[in-house]
C-alpha cells in the first residue's frame, strides 16, 4: 500500500507551483477519485494522470487551466461539489465540521455565490457545528435557484430547516422579517 501523505502533497504543490489550497487541487484530486484529503494512492495517482496523460510535471502545469475549466461546466461542477463533501470530512465522521465546510464552500462558491458572506455568518452564530451531506448539496441547490433579494424563495419548498433558518434570520437582519 503506497501513499503519498501531507507532506508529500505539500512538496507536490511546492513543486507544481500552485498552493494546497488552489481548487485546482481539488479538481485533481476528483480526477484521482482521491479517498482523503491530503493524501494520494499509488493507483489513485496513475489513475488520474492516465487520466490527463500527464508523464511529467510539467505537463500537469499545462493542465492547470483545463483542470480550471471543468468548474465552469454546470455537471462537472456540481460532481466536484458532491466530492468535496466526502473528500474534506473526517472518514470516522458522517458529517462536515463548520469550519472545514466554511473552507471549502469558500473555495467552491467563493466567487458565484453573492450570499455566501452572509451565510457564513448565519453559521457562526447558529446552532450548526456540522453540515450533513443533504444539507451540503442543497446549499448549491439553493445557491444557484434563490436570488439574493430571496423573492423567489418558497417556504413551503422542500428546504433543509437550515437554509429555512438561514433566510428567515437574514430577513430579520435585514430588517425584513414578518414575524410579529
Amino acid at each position: 500500500y503506497v501513499h503519498v501523505g501531507p507532506e508529500g502533497v505539500e512538496a507536490f504543490c511546492r513543486d507544481l507551483n500552485v498552493e494546497p489550497e488552489n481548487i485546482a487541487l481539488l479538481v485533481l484530486s476528483w480526477k484521482m477519485g482521491a479517498k482523503q484529503m491530503g493524501f494520494f494512492t499509488l493507483q489513485e495517482w496513475l489513475l488520474g494522470l492516465t487520466d490527463l496523460q500527464c508523464d511529467s510535471l510539467a505537463k500537469l502545469q499545462g493542465k492547470l487551466n483545463y483542470l480550471h475549466s471543468l468548474l465552469l461546466d454546470s455537471s462537472h461542477f456540481k460532481s466536484i461539489y458532491r466530492y468535496a463533501f466526502d473528500f474534506s470530512r473526517d472518514k470516522d465522521q458522517r458529517s462536515l465540521d463548520v469550519e472545514t465546510a466554511k473552507a471549502m464552500l469558500g473555495l467552491l462558491l467563493g466567487r458565484q455565490w453573492s450570499l455566501l458572506n452572509s451565510f457564513f455568518q448565519f453559521l457562526d452564530q447558529s446552532r450548526y457545528r456540522v453540515l450533513n451531506k443533504d444539507q451540503w448539496c442543497n446549499v448549491l441547490e439553493f445557491s444557484r435557484a434563490v436570488d439574493i433579494d430571496l423573492k423567489n424563495y418558497d417556504v413551503d419548498g422542500a428546504w433543509p430547516v437550515m437554509l429555512d433558518e438561514f433566510v428567515e434570520w437574514l430577513k430579520v437582519t435585514r430588517g425584513e422579517s414578518n414575524i410579529q
